[in-house]
């Protein structure tokens, strides 16, 4: 068996990766995050960066913003009719918000003007075209369950904490 401290950052891997974020010189978000290595649980610039480390490793790793969340993409600005809207949904400008389309598929897009009859939305990641810079440290690793592997994450269903009962995410 496999000493746990001998373990690397590898496919099928359960990584506990605390990080920063930086955008354009400011830190945006923080914390640890939870994935299975191999399995596109993460942005595949990030995922590439951290293979081969090891527990207490760390790494400033820059990604580019097509190895990240993609370029920026006008086509992604649609006007929707504002019929599509329940009479109840609150559409606030320049915040994010959930939507379901009719298929039921659910996504994220921020509204950018409201007129009478349509919504401007961008549907784009709010990190679209952006370089990230993370700087990283592996705190800690597992080999990951047979369910895990089989469903290519993590069986909590979790990936943002490291407690594995994610009461506290």
């Amino acid at each position: 068996m496999t000493e746990m401290n001998d373990l690397s950052v590898e496919k099928n891997i359960v990584v506990t990766l605390d990080y920063s974020l930086e955008v354009d010189g400011q830190e945006i978000d923080t914390g640890p995050i939870q994935f299975l290595q191999g399995h596109g649980n993460i942005i595949p610039g990030l995922e590439r960066e951290v293979e081969g480390m090891q527990v207490g490793d760390e790494k400033d790793v820059f990604v580019e913003a097509k190895k990240a969340y993609g370029e920026y993409d006008p086509e992604m600005e649609v006007d929707v009719p504002l019929s599509s809207f329940p009479e109840d949904f609150e559409i606030r400008l320049g915040r994010p918000m959930r939507l379901q389309d009719g298929e039921g598929h659910v996504f994220t897009g921020v509204a950018m003007a409201i007129t009478d009859s349509t919504v401007k939305m961008n549907l784009n990641h709010p990190l679209a075209g952006k370089d990230l810079l993370f700087k990283t440290k592996i705190r800690d690793l597992r080999p990951a369950t047979e369910t895990e592997i089989a469903q290519g994450r993590l069986a909590a269903g979790c990936s943002s904490c490291s407690t594995g009962d994610c009461s506290d995410c």
